[in-house]
């Protein structure tokens, strides 16, 4: 018995499926997940080092800017509908799961005309095209945000369920413990910083800035820079202090390390930050697709959860004095780590998966 997920183009979109073909193969040996993602994705590098099978189409993103860009799409649909016809014919799917991005649209769309279940799984608080465009045929959808819910114009038979974003559930530990192994002096409040496992240049400059001009000089720094930027900036490490990273791989032990977070506010991002309960600063990425990353900081910012910080208003002082304020204040921190941690849903992926395996016919 098998299972499409078709999701990539971006890390947001692929985890996701990772997590829910990790939880279907837990809930059911009788299910093989097979994953579907794009020739260009992040998936292609990716999904051959999973233990699951996968396939890779010609399939290209949308443009919203770059308008003009779609035209390839006229002499693209008709390969992509017949190799993603082919793919249905080949694999006879049960059940087709979309997590989102490009991939997604054509190979879910084309398993609901094929009269094949779907399921949508929607990470951010304004919901994607894709979701959109697909949510009134598919016969479930799952929010990460419940805020996406008056986005969306669901059929007669679909089922909205919010029961958060799949992510790996977190693995608490020993805070002074995790410090130690990252050479971190534990008696000093410590401030995790990273954008993604590409990194973001503005958030990068702005703790540089911080660091050269001494402003962060009473907590450690546990800096993810990406690592296209990791070379340039490890010059600004510093023994017992600061932690210098292209990336990191897992991010188990700098989550129990951190007592504030600094990120992006993509879904994953936010699903994590929730799933272990972490008080954070949010600078959503002002060009993500329809400013998605701003609704998921609003979203959060709003119930109390984390602390939004738009990037127009970014700079060394201004970060710097965000994060020491908030350091200094153990009673807003331990307030902000509750209400993210009540939105957390760290079984998302057991609790999605048992849903859905209801649709097998």
């Amino acid at each position: 018995m098998r299972v499409l997920l078709a999701g990539g183009g971006t890390g947001g979109h692929l985890i996701p499926a990772l997590a829910l073909a990790q939880a279907l193969r837990e809930a059911d040996a009788g299910v093989e997940p097979v994953l579907v993602g794009a020739e260009r994705g992040i998936e292609a590098e990716l999904l051959p080092r999973q233990p699951f099978r996968h396939h890779l189409l010609p399939i290209e993103p949308i443009y919203r800017r770059a308008w003009w860009r779609n035209a390839r799409w006229l002499f693209l649909a008709p390969r992509v509908w017949r190799e993603v016809g082919q793919l249905l014919r080949q694999e006879q799917p049960v059940i087709v799961i979309g997590t989102g991005g490009y991939v997604a649209g054509p190979v879910v769309w084309r398993a609901q005309r094929a009269r094949v279940p779907t399921a949508l799984v929607e990470e951010n608080a304004f919901p994607g095209l894709t979701t959109r465009w697909l949510a009134r045929a598919a016969r479930q959808v799952h929010l990460g945000f419940p805020e996406a819910r008056e986005r969306l114009s669901p059929g007669e038979r679909t089922e909205v369920f919010t029961l958060g974003n799949p992510v790996r559930p977190p693995e608490p530990g020993d805070r002074s413990a995790a410090l130690a192994g990252l050479g971190l002096e534990p008696r000093r409040p410590s401030v995790l910083v990273f954008g993604g496992s590409q990194g973001a240049r503005s958030l990068n400059y702005a703790v540089a800035a911080a660091l050269e001009r001494r402003l962060l000089s009473d907590a450690n720094v546990l800096w993810g820079t990406g690592g296209a930027h990791a070379a340039a900036l490890v010059r600004y490490a510093v023994p017992g202090r600061v932690v210098v990273r292209g990336f990191f791989d897992p991010m188990t032990e700098p989550y129990r390390a951190a007592d504030l977070v600094v990120a992006r506010a993509g879904a994953m991002t936010v699903a994590e930050l929730c799933a272990w309960g972490k008080p954070s600063i949010l600078v959503p990425l002002p060009t993500a697709a329809a400013d998605h990353q701003t609704h998921n900081a609003r979203a959060l910012a709003a119930a109390g959860a984390a602390i939004q910080l738009a990037e127009r208003d970014l700079s060394a002082h201004s970060l710097a004095q965000l994060i020491t304020e908030l350091l200094g204040d153990p009673a807003r921190l331990a307030s902000l780590a509750a209400r993210a941690r009540a939105r957390g849903h760290p079984d998302a992926s057991r609790e999605i998966v048992s849903r859905i395996l209801t649709l097998v016919p």
